[in-house]
């Protein structure tokens, strides 16, 4: 596979303003600051072309460039960003019912929405105990080795879900990591289940269980987690919350369906 389908550079064919989008996205989703040479590299446009494009995205203060050349998240970003984070009328819907969940486990509750192939997380209310994640509100990761992206994929048409999954780059992250047979698989007992188990797919050492929201016209799909660390989450103890993690999900989307149904 190439260095460029795998970050998503010039995958999208929208015009000047989707390929803008890619560079954004691949800039703000880079390790650390981007030498020009290294975007060029994964990129199918010609030097003059790419070297406007990134241009016009620090004007516009979408992307800075320092002293040593290397482009980086613009100060722009995080204002619209704050803002609409801070207007997101899911995540305040969902904001008393992640807390009193976060009170009964006392471990960190995740909320996140499908976006593509990834899970963005919208909100985030940190454990109790010593030992945190070190997640951050606005992280996405993929969908096939997350408790949410699992259980946000089991609410899909199984068609939807075979189109993506077949769609999908799978990495190794961990033994565990899905591949995408044994995701289908695991996709039919979510369905009949109702919650989802991230069994240290992601990540060494972190599990979740998860379960999944959504809004009747699937506008909106995703979920609501449980994370912590394997040595203090242990299966049963997670099959434990699997009904509390239902039951928040319920109360989110009943929360959404009076919330944010049509304005009369």
């Amino acid at each position: 596979m190439s260095a460029a389908k795998e970050n998503g550079l010039g995958r999208r064919d929208t015009g000047t303003l989707g390929k803008l989008m890619v560079l954004l996205d691949v800039v703000t989703h880079a390790d650390g600051p981007m030498r020009f040479t290294d975007i060029l590299a994964l990129s199918d446009q010609p030097r003059g072309t790419l070297h406007r494009q990134l241009s016009h995205l620090v004007e516009e203060g979408l992307l800075e460039i320092d002293a040593d050349g290397r482009y980086s998240s613009g100060l722009r970003l995080l204002d619209l960003a704050s803002r609409s984070w801070a207007r997101n009328e899911f995540r305040l819907i969902a904001e008393p019912h992640l807390r009193a969940l976060q009170d009964l486990t006392g471990e960190t509750v995740h909320l996140g929405v499908l976006r593509g192939s990834s899970i963005i997380y919208l909100d985030k209310f940190e454990g109790q105990q010593p030992v945190r994640m070190y997640s951050q509100i606005g992280n996405t990761s993929p969908v096939y080795c997350t408790g949410v992206g699992k259980a946000a994929l089991s609410i899909l048409p199984r068609e939807r879900v075979a189109a993506l999954v077949a769609d999908l780059a799978f990495h190794q992250f961990t033994a565990n990591t899905h591949t995408a047979d044994t995701l289908l698989a695991e996709i039919e007992e979510i369905r009949k289940q109702g919650h989802a188990f991230d069994r240290e797919e992601h990540e060494v050492g972190i599990r979740c269980v998860a379960a999944p929201i959504w809004s009747e016209n699937l506008s909106l799909v995703g979920g609501v987690s449980v994370t912590g660390p394997a040595y203090r989450l242990t299966m049963e103890r997670l099959s434990e919350w699997a009904a509390p993690i239902r039951k928040t999900a319920e109360q989110i989307r009943e929360a959404m369906r009076i919330g944010l149904g049509p304005r009369r």
